[in-house]
């Protein structure tokens, strides 16, 4: 089958198999050239397959030399549909652990769940007996509870109508947009879904399983951003989240203190993602963005910025290392005062006609592109692969 990619607005509905396994052995060889790295030896990755989770899972696997357990998940190929680039994703990385030796079990089910915790733990028991870190990287829109209920999230103002400028991707042209206000039945929906309550139930139930060790780390991913954006993400419904994932690490951190188990929330770069694109407003800064840290030689992709984190920021000389807010904070280069002075010295200037010109249009679609196995010049495309 030859695969092509099928955009439809921000989304791609195909994969490449052979693109997304290259994708996964350029972020390998990439933790390897940097050197092994002090630190965990048996890791959970809870949301392993795409993004910073499967980014994690990599330097944690190539860098730290760790075993790994990864949770994801993932829709297989159906006919002829391809599979969705995680289910891809994850097959190039257990292959490529298996090749250098390195332990490596990725399941594939509702991280929600009680089933899937109850069989992860399992494994863990049987296999490592405890894990000494655990990675909470879950990107989900919805979560189904034990009785049945299910709470979808949404990327929404928590106050009034916000507009700004906004990027069409379908036309390349500038513009504005506007996003709605949630209802308080959504902020809390999203809380949920994004915020740290599963992330509390897999430390409970992993310590009450003896499945996590004494002195163990655990962390989860969170984004700010910069003022311009305050109003979806800080904010926002998904920034309401956020806070409860810091107020959760905090929580973890209090409620195992016997154990020594300590909780922590890092704050990382904006990078496109499959969320992210589908935000209006969000696309045309990070492309402005790119713009200007690729100039000063600071632009950071997933790969690059969880290797600076377990290397600089978890498990260097000077321990971990914590901002004046209580969090680690990845995005310090994006937050930079010349960074910053510059993107909104562009932004007030950017429109239809210098859209090119003064924004990374390009750098971002070949991201776009990479998150699905595509646009990579060793691959060649015109082939039959098996999917």
């Amino acid at each position: 089958m030859i695969v092509e990619p099928k955009v439809k607005g921000f989304i791609c509905t195909t994969a490449h198999p052979v693109g997304c396994e290259t994708n996964v052995n350029r972020q390998i060889r990439y933790v390897k050239e940097n050197g092994r790295m002090e630190g965990p030896k048996k890791v959970l990755v809870i949301g392993a397959s795409t993004g910073y989770g499967l980014a994690s899972r990599i330097t944690a696997a190539f860098g730290l030399g760790a075993a790994t357990i990864g949770v994801m998940f993932e829709k297989e190929a159906s006919g002829k549909r391809t599979a969705t680039p995680g289910y891809y994703n994850t097959k190039a990385f257990d292959e490529a652990a298996k090749r250098e030796g390195l332990y490596a079990k990725s399941f594939n089910g509702d991280a929600f769940s009680a089933e899937v915790k109850e069989e992860v733990i399992q494994t863990i028991k049987q296999d490592l007996g405890q894990v000494d870190m655990v990675i909470y990287s879950l990107a989900a829109p919805r979560r189904t509870m034990a009785d049945g209920t299910t709470y979808v999230s949404t990327l929404k103002t928590t106050g009034e109508l916000f507009t700004e400028k906004s990027w069409n991707l379908q036309n390349n042209t500038v513009g504005e947009a506007s996003i709605s206000s949630a209802t308080e039945e959504e902020i809390q929906a999203t809380v949920k879904v994004m915020g740290g309550e599963d992330w509390m139930d897999w430390i409970d139930a992993l310590a009450a399983a003896d499945a996590i060790a004494k002195d163990a780390v655990t962390i989860a991913y969170s984004y700010i951003g910069p003022k311009l954006t305050y109003p979806v993400y800080h904010e926002g419904t998904i920034g309401m989240a956020k806070k409860h994932l810091k107020e959760s690490a905090d929580a973890i951190t209090k409620k195992q203190t016997a154990n020594g188990i300590k909780a922590y929330v890092s704050v990382n770069k904006a990078l496109v993602t499959q969320a992210s694109a589908a935000i209006p407003i969000v696309p045309l800064y990070f492309a402005v963005l790119y713009k200007v840290m690729k100039e000063k030689g600071i632009h950071e992709g997933c790969i690059e910025q969880m290797e600076r984190l377990f290397k600089d920021k978890l498990f260097g000389t000077g321990g971990v290392l914590l901002s004046e807010d209580g969090m680690i904070h990845m995005d310090d280069w994006e937050m930079r005062e010349d960074v910053q002075s510059e993107v909104m010295d562009i932004w007030r200037r950017i429109d239809s006609d210098n859209l090119f010109e003064l924004s990374d249009i390009n750098g971002y679609w070949e991201d776009f592109y990479h998150m699905f196995g595509f646009k990579f010049p060793e691959v060649d495309y015109t082939a039959d692969v098996m999917v």
